[in-house]
């Protein structure tokens, strides 16, 4: 029998690995071509998930609040309330207008800058952990590369972030592609 595409080391893992990193490519070279539209489209997104989030979370945990206590319960729906809120805020902002969307683009950038911080770390220690397999430098690369955006982002001031947040989101997709093609792909054989 062939290789299957879910087993842990198969031809079928290696080629989904590649095409994430083609995507990756296509995604950062078009931040970089559009990078108020993918500041954007990243706050948009993120507020779609907090909006959908919350309306989730109302209809479980008032489905589930017989199992619940009254006071997870209450604290629950209180969470949600906040997420559908923000989500709902962060909405709003983007229907008055570039202006009030640079208020979510802004509030934004400190939280994305914080994970490319934690990611830049982990890929760093990930590569140097695994130097004996071909194409670790790119994964140090990357590594590298994510954390100096993380620390750009978290400090940057004022509207400037409305097309900076998207080319630096457009740089790491690049160097998360090029890791991917280069050296996560290394870690699935051709069976």
């Amino acid at each position: 029998m062939g290789s299957s595409l879910l087993s842990p080391n198969g031809a079928g893992l290696k080629a989904f690995t590649l095409f994430e990193g083609v995507l990756m490519l296509v995604l950062g070279v078009l931040a970089l071509i559009f990078p108020v539209l993918a500041s954007a489209w990243i706050a948009v997104i993120v507020a779609i998930g907090f909006l959908v989030g919350g309306i989730v979370g109302w209809i479980s945990n008032l489905a589930r609040s017989r199992q619940l206590g009254r006071w997870y319960c209450f604290s629950r729906l209180v969470i949600s309330t906040l997420f559908v809120v923000i989500g709902a805020w962060m909405i709003q902002q983007f229907r008055g207008g570039p202006l009030e969307g640079g208020v979510v683009v802004a509030s934004l950038a400190f939280a994305i800058g914080i994970v490319f911080i934690l990611e830049g770390i982990v890929s760093m220690l990930v590569s140097l952990g695994h130097m004996e397999v071909m194409g670790w430098g790119w994964g140090l690369v990357n590594g590298i590369v994510t954390l100096v955006l993380g620390v750009l982002i978290v400090s940057m001031q004022g509207w400037g972030l409305l097309w900076v947040l998207g080319v630096l989101v457009g740089i790491s997709f690049l160097f998360s592609g090029f890791d991917l093609l280069a050296f996560s792909a290394s870690f699935h054989r051709d069976d």
